[in-house]
């Protein structure tokens, strides 16, 4: 746990989860998968252990996705590049938190490492915490300059005039809870007369 504390979980018994197969075969396929690849921020891996684990998750993505919408991401850096090298058919995302938190990874730190660790391994975009998009508002036309999608997620998500502005700001997508909640008010957002609205500065 997070204060330290060790807890015995026993997934069979405490909390059986699902595959990645049997949520391929049992989640409705219109329905697009974010395959985050998870990896214990206070590990250092070595280049075998990822390369050991993510074949496996391509061997059932490749058998079991069907025309499912895919996409991978990861706030691994040696991972997110590596799942490129390994397969062109999904598009690989970076994850970052985009310099609200920081960490012995540099690539992690800001959103104009997570472009240039793109830039240089071919992936498509990044997926930052939303607050780094507030905070460096700037960093998104560079983003669009280089050709690559940004996502956002984080509590702000759940804020539906905090999505507002970032669809104004230029961000293609969210990660969000309340997704039914959060579609409606924006979708009521976009939909109010431009005339009603008024700036303040």
């Amino acid at each position: 746990m997070k204060d330290g504390r060790i807890v015995n979980w026993d997934v069979q018994s405490d909390d059986p989860l699902c595959t990645l197969q049997e949520t391929f075969e049992k989640v409705n396929p219109r329905l697009g998968f974010n395959i985050e690849l998870k990896f214990d921020d206070n590990i250092v891996y070595l280049e075998e252990e990822i390369n050991h684990i993510l074949p496996a998750i391509l061997k059932v993505v490749f058998e079991c996705a069907k025309d499912r919408p895919i996409i991978f991401s990861s706030f691994q850096t040696d991972a997110a590049q590596l799942m490129r090298k390994l397969q062109s058919t999904y598009p690989v995302y970076f994850l970052t938190n985009g310099g609200t938190e920081i960490y012995a990874d540099v690539r992690r730190n800001s959103l104009e490492e997570a472009v240039k660790l793109c830039l240089a391994s071919g992936m498509q975009g990044i997926v930052s915490e939303a607050r780094a998009v507030f905070r460096f508002p700037a960093a998104i036309p560079k983003i669009k300059e280089a050709d690559l999608s940004l996502l956002t997620y984080g509590t702000l998500n759940n804020v539906p005039e905090a999505v507002y502005m970032q669809h104004l700001m230029g961000v293609n997508g969210v990660i969000v809870d309340l997704v039914p909640e959060i579609t409606k008010a924006i979708s009521d957002l976009i939909a109010e007369p431009k005339a009603d609205m008024e700036i303040v500065l």
